[in-house]
């Protein structure tokens, strides 16, 4: 009858009203609501009425008082988790699930990064190591020796794109040797160090001391050596042709002996000069040591450019070093950059040794992993540079579980490492500068010439 009048009046029935729970939350058919951040044990629901006259026009006051808390959230079960319900009076609520923050403290450290990497990862075998060494210096002169016998115009091209990857690869190992991950005789490291470095003009120790403050200061805006962000300050008092050179592919993979001689924009000094900024004083004969090898190595290669000719040197070991740098630049560039998402630098409080290390990128090289040793493995060599390159692919898998979301697994997309030109033009194109002031801070883009980066 109630049914019946109220239908007769245009009214629609109130709905339905459980009663109180004594605790917990209120079941209704399959979905359950549990209610947050409320003082309340439940919810109280009063239905307060005044009599509804036979007459369907006059006058009719539902009065409905809720006693709830403001926010409401769902819980489905296992098949309908994550699903939207109906919540009270028929308002839907919907919570976000926060997306990661690849700037936010990680709820790990140091020491449980290390201890999930097997002891055996941190042990040097200096015989080991030497074979890397005379694998590569085999390589060497016997692609030399093949390109002087065959002397073909077709096979010139070849000889430099080989050529240089193999002046990389003992780069790399002269890096190790700058690490101590080389061996634990500080003689050998610099020995061997000297006679690689020295050989693809390479001041080692002052290479060595400017990569260890890099190391160091991984991560941070201004304290950082290679391949740090510029501030926007320093960034607009930049000239034009400055601005080209460094944003213009392929023109920033030619950087390395340039910043051999006068470092970075907003920094002054010289890897070949002991009085420089920076050295330390004790630091200086070991700097005078590696410019004096440097400087017998150039004029070695003077003194062979009378002997075989100028264009001789310049198609055995000119064209092969500016192979071998712009392989260091691409690496040393895409360790820091380049990755699809932003990545923070940091500044002041908010920089930590694991912070800044966690924000660099490994990058697959396909068949040329091997033959500059790895070096794309890179997050655990930046956060423990004395493991030897021919553990690291061992040391990153075991401390992957640890690192979670932090960790950006490289695309692995071929046998040659093609697609990384383009994660180094799209850089290019977007990572310009930096604010000045901000403690977390990403890359902006300068619309002026972020439509300008392209590969010549």
């Amino acid at each position: 009858m109630a049914s019946w009048v109220l239908s007769e009046c245009g009214l629609r029935p109130l709905p339905q009203v459980f009663p109180r729970p004594r605790a917990g939350p209120i079941s209704y058919k399959t979905s359950k609501i549990r209610f947050l951040h409320s003082n309340e044990t439940g919810m109280d629901l009063k239905l307060h009425s005044k009599r509804i006259s036979s007459g369907c026009l006059r006058e009719r006051n539902w009065g409905l008082k809720v006693s709830a808390p403001l926010r409401v959230a769902s819980v489905e079960g296992e098949e309908e988790r994550g699903e939207r319900i109906n919540g009270v009076n028929g308002f839907k609520e919907e919570k976000e699930e926060p997306g990661f923050d690849p700037g936010a403290p990680p709820p790990f450290n140091l020491a449980d990064i290390r201890a999930a990497i097997p002891k055996h990862c941190w042990v040097k075998d200096p015989w080991r190591s030497m074979s890397y060494v005379a694998r590569d210096v085999a390589v060497v002169f016997g692609l030399a020796a093949a390109a002087v016998y065959l002397n073909k115009w077709f096979v010139w091209p070849l000889y430099w794109a080989a050529q240089g990857t193999m002046f990389w690869a003992l780069f790399v190992l002269g890096h190790d040797c700058g690490h101590g991950s080389f061996s634990n005789n500080h003689k050998l490291n610099s020995v061997v160090g000297h006679l690689l470095h020295s050989s693809i003009l390479v001041p080692y120790h002052g290479w060595r001391i400017s990569h260890r403050t890099h190391h160091q200061n991984h991560g941070h805006v201004e304290n950082d050596e290679s391949w740090h962000p510029l501030s926007e300050r320093i960034y607009k008092n930049l000239d034009n042709l400055t601005k080209a050179f460094r944003f213009t592919a392929p023109f920033p993979l030619f950087a390395y002996p340039f910043y051999l001689w006068g470092r970075s924009p907003g920094k002054t000094g010289s890897h070949y000069d002991p009085n420089s900024d920076l050295f330390v004083p004790n630091e200086r004969k070991d700097v005078i040591t590696s410019t004096v090898c440097w400087t017998a190595m150039a004029a070695l290669l003077v003194g062979l450019s009378f002997v075989m000719g100028p264009v001789q040197l310049l198609k055995l070991y000119a064209v092969p070093y500016w192979v071998f740098v712009m392989w260091l630049d691409l690496v040393t560039y895409l360790h820091h950059h380049g990755h699809e998402d932003k990545l923070p630098w940091y500044r002041g409080k908010e920089w930590s040794y694991l912070r800044g290390g966690l924000t660099t990128i490994d990058r697959d090289y396909g068949l040329i992993n091997n033959i500059h040793h790895d070096i794309g493995t890179h997050v655990i060599h930046h956060l423990f540079p004395q493991i030897p390159h021919y553990h690291l692919i061992e040391a990153t898998e075991a401390a992957r579980p640890v690192f979670g979301e932090y960790y950006r697994e490289p695309k692995k997309l071929g046998p040659l490492p093609f697609h990384l030109i383009g994660s180094l033009i799209r850089s290019l194109k977007q990572d310009h500068y930096v604010s000045d002031s901000g403690d977390v801070v990403y890359y902006q883009t300068d619309p002026k010439i972020s439509g300008s980066s392209k590969l010549k």
